[in-house]
């Protein structure tokens, strides 16, 4: 359940950080959705369990923070200006893959013949997805915007990777809170540098898609994937992920009346295919993320 909320919110963010763009540049979208969250976690915050803090746990902290919100969101801010929401989306269904590399390179995960071919699979179709698209009033920059949006999966994928320690010891909740906070100091510069003329006269539904991307997309959906990575196996969890392009592409079709062309429709295929695939072997080629206890 927690997933299922975590899927929805998601996929549909991207729709609401298009048109909260149409409004708000870029960074001052970021920024104010990291306020808007902060604002609503930071009176429940002292009534969290406390933290067991280890001696260099402060390494992984900041390590998180700057993978989510910082890098992360500094990437995806200016993707969806570039691209569809519908393709940011389906580039969003790397993340389990890139997560399964992450763990082989940095904790000496065993990485299989079957993950090897569903990374550089799925590789392939965002760079069909990239090459495909076409210039639209929506899109004016489909490659980079969707080499950005890949970027940001990176950083979401290195978050996952230290935030799956950090939930032994630390509430899933304060650890979305923490970025929260951290979000809203770091983004501050660069909201301002963007110009903060144009805020107050944003029409109602912008400021509605910020509140619904602070609220739901930011505190609501990193607060249920951590509570639900520390419920069950990080490998298990990723896989939840693979329905976020599905949500992206039919909210785009739905409120903003985006298409893909068909060698984008392949694409798209060949990557969530390649997701699936990986997946679905035996438990040996999947990539456990969370040590089993005896």
């Amino acid at each position: 359940m927690l997933l299922s909320g975590a899927v929805l919110f998601w996929g549909t963010s991207f729709a609401a950080t298009k048109t909260a763009l149409d409004s708000f540049a870029p960074m001052t979208v970021i920024w104010l959705r990291m306020v808007v969250a902060t604002v609503v976690v930071l009176p429940f915050l002292l009534r969290l369990p406390r933290p067991r803090y280890r001696s260099g746990d402060w390494r992984l902290l900041a390590l998180s923070a700057l993978f989510i919100p910082c890098f992360y969101y500094l990437c995806e801010g200016y993707a969806v200006r570039f691209t569809t929401s519908s393709q940011a989306g389906v580039v969003s269904a790397v993340v389990p893959l890139l997560v399964a590399a992450g763990a082989w390179l940095f904790l000496k995960e065993r990485l299989t013949a079957r993950s090897v071919i569903a990374i550089a699979a799925s590789l392939v179709g965002v760079a069909m997805l990239s090459f495909g698209g076409v210039e639209q009033v929506s899109a004016s920059n489909p490659l980079l915007g969707n080499s950005l949006e890949l970027l940001a999966m990176v950083a979401a994928a290195g978050s996952m990777l230290s935030i799956k320690h950090l939930t032994e010891r630390y509430d899933a909740w304060f650890l979305t809170g923490m970025q929260a906070i951290v979000g809203a100091v770091f983004f501050l510069p660069f909201a301002l540098s963007d110009g903060l003329q144009r805020v107050l006269a944003a029409p109602p539904v912008a400021w509605a898609c910020v509140g619904y991307l602070g609220v739901f997309a930011s505190l609501g959906a990193f607060g249920m994937y951590n509570t639900a990575l520390k419920l069950m196996p990080a490998s298990r969890a990723s896989i939840a992920i693979n329905m976020v392009p599905a949500v992206a592409l039919l909210t785009g079709w739905l409120a903003r009346g985006e298409s893909l062309a068909v060698v984008q429709l392949i694409a798209c295929v060949l990557i969530v295919g390649a997701v699936v695939s990986s997946e679905m072997g035996t438990d040996d080629s999947q990539v456990r993320l969370q040590t089993e206890k005896p």
